[in-house]
């Protein structure tokens, strides 16, 4: 083939060729690797042979590389560099893909080759992770309907396939109401807003082709504006549109989109012999049922909205010394807060965001990972695909252990959000190969880029998960990295944002932009105390979403969401003046695929983990406690999902958590 896509890459450590690529290669490239797979996959269901664990488990670990390859690159510039080809690309290979797994999953002789093995594992001498390898691979089938027969069988793989294709319309629809809106500023509505805001704003409006500051519906710059713009108006006007992607009626709307998935996983459960899909969902997850989310969500609810009402009772009354008309509205929320933590902290986000520069928090990350697992980031010059990505060979005493890419700044193109992946995942089975890992951001754009405490916090989660997929020193690709239960996936990246609350830390890499001093110590002082402002508001929209996420796939699927997201708010006494931080139409971890379906809790789940898990490091060497970090590595980082996760984390801790470490780590125990 002389499709660059297929084949092998004279790269430095064997990187996409992003130079030589085209989006003209990926449809044949795909076309190729999909028939190429099936193949492989017919020669291990056809075989003559008994099915052995080398021949049948083995054998399906080494195939479909092609596949990977071709998906792992289209993929990644398809999330963070879209264009209407790849979109167009996008509808096309989803149902195709779908249809392509499910023949796979529906493999009745490869289905009773895998189950034969199964039923003779007690008689194999298996070594631990080869036997939760079996395990899995079993369970994956049985739980994609591998069992099914005639009808049901047949219905299952239609359902796959609209699943697939309303995902990808759904992630499309949000994507072209984030880059279609924007909002002309003149200089008169500048008032309040920081040079940062207005420096971001300026460069929005040169993206939009416009002549003029602009706010667009980037997290990173709609936030600011709604801190810190005096038209309340304007913040209103702003507030309405980011809050209503997804639900502007036409073509991009996907309320109706959102409606048919949750049908459609219903009947996806019931098929499998499940009440519900959240029964089935949380099956395999470390909380494994819904009375059990329901349980965390709820014991957190109620401290943290008492703790939003008094902040609002507080916010209300600034808004009667302004003169201000009217009842605490969402829009008028975070510009309060931030006026009100000024004073309670005496912080000033304008003053505190010159000492968080990009480059400076990306050295800080990097020395972190440093000091904790001896890990060096030297700058590759490699091509990617985009001007803005750039990339770092990850070493360990002098031997190679990945590729690190990061992705930093918003643009029209890329989707919202912030995430990790592997182009390509730690295995040594069937051959050793080294990861290559994304870390991609939306920060907002800088001469030098300039980021919130929060964004700061984003940029150590995501490395989080990245140093997940780079330590990963398992033998079999299915069980690498990041490929654990989704309410443990979120460890490592919530666990690692605790090492940019090391005063040290700040001191050495929270410098100003242009003076190059340290924060002074008053202000490290604050911005550490304020570490847990607005954290009632902060932990009550996430909760909504999570505890309605649970409710849509918790009984039957409701034939309006909207109108179940509106009862379930109601029910829980949702504080008028807070949202969700997801609501139904743009609620892309839920319904642009199944990952977070039924398991947006899992951030939560996890940080009952990472607030009791960094609790280790301060009882005992300090953060940088060398056992401990030696311990984290061994028990969580390496092991990815070759052992059920709550033996991993019973091993790291000796024991599972209560929620009292989340709690008071939010700031939200009682006194």
């Amino acid at each position: 083939m002389t499709n660059v896509l297929l084949q092998d890459w004279d790269t430095p450590f064997q990187i996409a060729s992003f130079d030589a690529i085209s989006d003209d290669d990926f449809a044949p490239a795909l076309t190729v690797a999909l028939d190429r797979h099936s193949a492989e996959i017919d020669a291990i269901a056809q075989s003559d042979a008994p099915a052995t664990f080398a021949n049948t488990i083995e054998a399906l670990e080494a195939v479909g590389r092609d596949l990977n390859k071709v998906l792992g690159t289209f993929y990644t510039v398809a999330g963070a560099d879209s264009n209407p080809a790849r979109e167009a690309l996008q509808r096309d290979f989803s149902p195709k893909l779908a249809a392509h797994f499910a023949e796979i999953s529906g493999n009745k002789a490869l289905f009773a080759r895998v189950a034969a093995v199964y039923d003779a594992r007690d008689q194999l001498d298996l070594t631990d992770e080869q036997a939760r390898v079996l395990m899995l691979t079993h369970r994956g089938f049985v739980r994609s309907g591998a069992a099914l027969e005639g009808a049901d069988e047949a219905r299952m793989k239609e359902i796959k396939g609209r699943l697939a294709e309303l995902g990808t319309s759904f992630t499309q629809n949000l994507l072209a109401d984030e880059r279609d809106w924007f909002m002309e500023l003149s200089e008169g509505d500048l008032v309040g807003l920081p040079d940062f805001v207005v420096n971001t704003a300026r460069a929005a409006g040169e993206e939009k082709g416009v002549d003029g500051p602009v706010v667009t519906l980037s997290r990173s710059l709609i936030v600011p504006f709604l801190q810190f713009s005096t038209r309340r108006d304007l913040r209103e006007k702003a507030y309405k549109a980011w809050t209503a992607r997804g639900a502007n009626g036409g073509k991009t709307d996907n309320r109706e989109i959102a409606a048919e998935i949750l049908a459609l996983r219903q009947e996806r459960a019931k098929l499998l012999g499940y009440e519900n899909f959240a029964a089935y969902k949380l099956e395999t997850e470390m909380a494994k049922t819904p009375e059990a989310v329901r349980d965390l969500l709820m014991a957190v609810w109620e401290p943290a909205k008492q703790q939003a009402e008094a902040d609002a009772w507080a916010l209300e009354q600034m808004m009667v010394q302004d003169g201000v008309n009217g009842p605490l509205a969402p829009w008028d929320w975070r510009f309060y807060s931030e006026r009100r933590r000024k004073e309670l902290h005496d912080l000033d986000e304008a003053e505190v965001k010159p000492y968080f520069q990009l480059e400076k928090m990306i050295e800080a990350s990097f020395a972190c990972a440093n000091r904790l697992f001896g890990l060096e980031f030297k700058p590759l010059d490699i091509p990617l695909y985009h001007a803005d990505c750039r990339a770092w060979e990850v070493t360990r005493a002098g031997k190679h252990v990945a590729v690190f890419i990061g992705d930093y700044f918003a643009r029209g193109s890329k989707r919202s959000g912030a995430w990790c992946s592997a182009m390509r995942a730690q295995a040594k089975f069937p051959e050793v190969q080294a990861p290559v890992v994304i870390n991609v951001c939306n920060f907002a754009k800088g001469d030098p880029a300039l980021l919130s405490y929060d964004d700061a916090r984003t940029l150590f989660h995501e490395f989080g998960h990245a140093l997940h997929q780079m330590l990963s020193d398992v033998t079999y690709e299915s069980v690498s990295g990041t490929s654990v239960a989704r309410d443990f996936v979120e460890l490592p990246s919530q666990l690692y944002e605790h090492w940019l609350e090391v005063p040290e830390v700040l001191r050495d890499y929270a410098v100003h932009a242009e003076t190059g001093e340290a924060m002074p110590q008053a202000l490290l002082d604050n911005v550490l105390a304020a570490a847990t402002y607005d954290m009632g508001f902060q932990t009550v929209e996430y909760v909504a979403s999570a505890i309605v996420d649970l409710a849509f796939h918790d009984g039957a699927a409701p034939a309006d969401p909207m109108a179940k997201q509106a009862e379930v708010l109601k029910d829980l006494g949702m504080p008028d003046a807070i949202s969700m931080r997801h609501a139904t139409p743009h609620f892309a971890h839920v319904f642009a695929g199944d990952g977070y379906s039924s398991g947006y809790y899992s951030y939560m789940w996890s940080e009952v983990m990472d607030a009791d898990a960094f609790a280790a490091f301060e009882e005992a060497g300090g953060p940088f406690d060398p056992e401990q970090a030696q311990a984290l590595e061994a028990h969580i980082l390496s092991t990815g999902g070759s052992v059920d996760a709550g033996e991993l984390y019973k091993a790291f801790r000796g024991r599972l958590p209560g929620v009292e470490a989340l709690l008071k780590g939010r700031g939200l125990a009682a006194a």
